[in-house]
């Protein structure tokens, strides 16, 4: 297998967002995506003791036009949908949404956050729609820990849970309307990985914390996403400090991207439908119970 290089490091900047604070690798002023990759926040905050967890987190909000999708890592995040969904996915696991035409959701901590060791760890993570799927009905995909299917290594040192698409010849169980591969890695220092990347797709690593050393490049440091050029079959790494990782690998769209917000469409048309849409309630309505 012939290993990619790597394109450019990007560092996860300290971000305040709503008064949240968080760390944004992508999009930053080098690179607006790594298409279909439109933005990655990650989040290690101490839920607040002073606010019930159902009033803490994110309220409702709108989105269209692409999947919003969140990695937990520590604790757990409750969702809850204009169209009925409500659950609550605990450390491991995924919270996939596809939001479609349109839909309002809310990102809230669990009842028992404080239980749990009063900690959210998560990744959000935004991946563009096909034009040709951006008015879809929206659709909901949780997945606990335990029902994400593990990677096959050799290597004790190396864990992995497979979301979606395929990796390593394991296939992720949620849907993706942008093709994407999209796994979490935790790898003890010493423990070694290949991940072969279809020529096509742009991929990437992201390190929550630790270090790494890839093949042909070099360290990486956590908080860095290491984005690799599409030139060669896939990519490789040994891990210095012991660390967690998300890799994604995605087919690029190549279409337009106009966005707003929580909106991300093809035209400024379109953007100006979406705003009109949702003051309409055309993409429902999420009273928490």
């Amino acid at each position: 297998m012939t290993i990619r290089s790597v394109a450019r490091l990007l560092y996860a900047q300290p971000v305040d967002m709503g008064g949240i604070p968080i760390r944004q690798p992508l999009p930053t002023q080098q690179v607006q995506q790594i298409d279909p990759f439109l933005l990655l926040h990650h989040a290690n905050i101490k839920a607040p003791t002073h606010i019930e967890p159902h009033d803490a987190g994110i309220g409702p909000h709108p989105h269209r036009g692409f999947s919003p999708v969140t990695f937990i890592f520590q604790g757990g995040v409750h969702h809850r949908d204009s169209r009925g969904n409500d659950s609550v996915i605990y450390a491991g696991g995924a919270q996939w949404m596809n939001a479609g035409m349109g839909i309002i959701h809310s990102e809230r901590p669990p009842h028992n956050i404080h239980e749990i060791g009063g900690r959210q760890e998560i990744i959000q993570l935004w991946i563009n729609t096909p034009a040709q799927h951006k008015m879809d009905v929206p659709a909901y995909f949780p997945l606990r820990a335990d029902e994400a299917p593990a990677l096959p290594t050799d290597d004790t040192r190396v864990t992995g849970k497979v979301f979606s698409g395929e990796v390593l010849g394991v296939k992720g169980p949620i849907p993706s309307q942008a093709v994407v591969n999209a796994a979490t890695l935790e790898v003890k220092a010493g423990g070694k990985l290949a991940i072969p990347v279809p020529p096509s797709h742009n991929a990437l690593l992201y390190l929550l914390d630790g270090e790494i050393s890839v093949e042909g490049f070099g360290l990486v440091e956590g908080l860095h996403i290491a984005h690799f050029k599409n030139d060669g079959e896939g990519l490789a790494f040994e891990a210095k400090k012991d660390t967690r990782i998300l890799f994604l690998s995605g087919e690029p769209l190549n279409e337009p991207v106009v966005s707003y917000g929580p909106f991300v469409m093809n035209s400024q048309t379109q953007i100006m439908e979406a705003m009109r849409d949702y003051q309409m309630g055309k993409m429902g309505v999420l009273i928490e119970g």
